[in-house]
């Protein structure tokens, strides 16, 4: 039986209608609705990841995942969202080129609020959605992807309506929770520690990670 490493806090930022909802959606239930409502404010919901470790050992990570309401009438809710989350994932969407450009807002913004609290390496990853609307693209692949180099998030092209991506971005997520937390560990010489008071100090650093 594999280890559980606790619960994360992660969040899910993004302009209205780039689908967050739908990302959710397809990775808790497998499914999609073609006509979802807005969401009002947020929504919470739960879901596990099994991965493995670097030992190659089946670790558990529980995530807490606030999908927020991307309507600007809510932004001034966020903050209290996304304080003191583990991970975010900031959403937009392919056909729409400004949904990239609130997307970058969206990531300034964490950095900004979360570098000074125990959290200021949070995993961050960048994620373009309706990669199966490729005839619509606006938003060109390799200049988003440069984009997430030069801040070191995680990057990926997923579809919420086909299912293509979506899982690989919480299991990469996950995967590097699980060995921020264990080098957490080790660094306390094996103290047993709350996830909340991780500093997880590899989140951001994988630069490489592309899901193209």
């Amino acid at each position: 039986m594999g280890a559980k490493y606790g619960q994360f806090k992660l969040v899910l930022l993004g302009e209205s209608s780039v689908g967050k909802s739908s990302v959710v959606y397809r990775f808790i239930k497998e499914q999609f609705e073609e006509f979802r409502e807005s969401t009002i404010g947020a929504a919470f919901l739960t879901q596990s990841v099994k991965v493995n470790n670097e030992k190659g050992e089946e670790v558990t990570i529980k995530f807490e995942i606030w999908d927020t309401a991307g309507q600007e009438r809510y932004k001034s809710l966020a903050p209290m969202y996304y304080r003191n989350a583990h991970c975010a994932i900031v959403v937009y969407d392919i056909t729409r080129e400004s949904s990239l450009a609130k997307a970058k807002n969206w990531v300034s913004e964490l950095r900004k609020q979360n570098s000074n609290n125990a959290n200021k390496n949070m995993v961050i990853a960048l994620v373009g959605n309706k990669s199966d609307l490729e005839s619509e693209r606006k938003v060109d692949k390799l200049q988003a992807f440069e984009y997430t180099r030069e801040e070191g998030l995680l990057f990926f092209e997923v579809s919420a309506k086909t299912g293509e991506g979506v899982r690989d971005v919480f299991d990469h997520i996950a995967k590097s929770l699980a060995e921020s937390y264990e080098e957490s560990m080790n660094s306390n010489n094996g103290m047993n520690m709350n996830p909340n008071q991780v500093d997880l100090m590899k989140g951001t650093q994988n630069n490489d990670t592309c899901a193209c």
